[in-house]
């Protein structure tokens, strides 16, 4: 077994609406409360950055996986929305919508456009992310598969 430790640096001046910064390997950037939530929307927040983290981890996943079954890709691209409920002040992470779009290549055959379709899907459950906030944040699929 190889563990992979990863590690932020934070740092706040102040209250609740005041401003911080997180540091982490590439990632170099300020943080606060977003304005839906009456903050000041400065640099990244939480919000964003776990849509993030889920967003990338399934994006690499997706493309790790259709790179092993050497499907004949000729574009990948990924939207994702987040969805918090805010009930009495308290604030619930809903759901992430990943909306992968994947186009394979205009020689590509029914049998690998079949392929794409179960990738996809089990990117999904393969992603660390996804397999961290399981039972917690529900994750749905709105792909866009075709040919170039």
């Amino acid at each position: 077994m190889a563990i992979h430790t990863f590690e932020l640096k934070a740092s706040w001046q102040g209250g609740r609406n005041e401003v911080g910064r997180i540091e982490a390997g590439n990632l170099k950037t300020e943080i606060s409360i977003p304005p839906e939530m009456d903050g000041p929307g400065i640099g990244t927040n939480p919000d964003e950055m776990l849509l993030g983290a889920a967003a990338t981890c399934y994006l690499i996943t997706v493309a790790a996986m259709i790179e092993r079954a050497r499907l004949p890709l000729a574009h990948i691209s990924l939207q994702s929305k987040g969805e918090v409920d805010v009930t009495n002040g308290i604030y619930t992470y809903l759901k992430i919508i990943h909306q992968p779009l994947v186009r394979l290549k205009h020689d590509a055959t029914e049998k690998d456009m079949q392929q794409l379709k179960k990738i996809v899907h089990a990117a999904e459950s393969s992603c660390m992310i996804s397999r961290a906030i399981k039972g917690n944040v529900a994750i749905e699929l709105e792909e866009d598969l075709s040919f170039e």
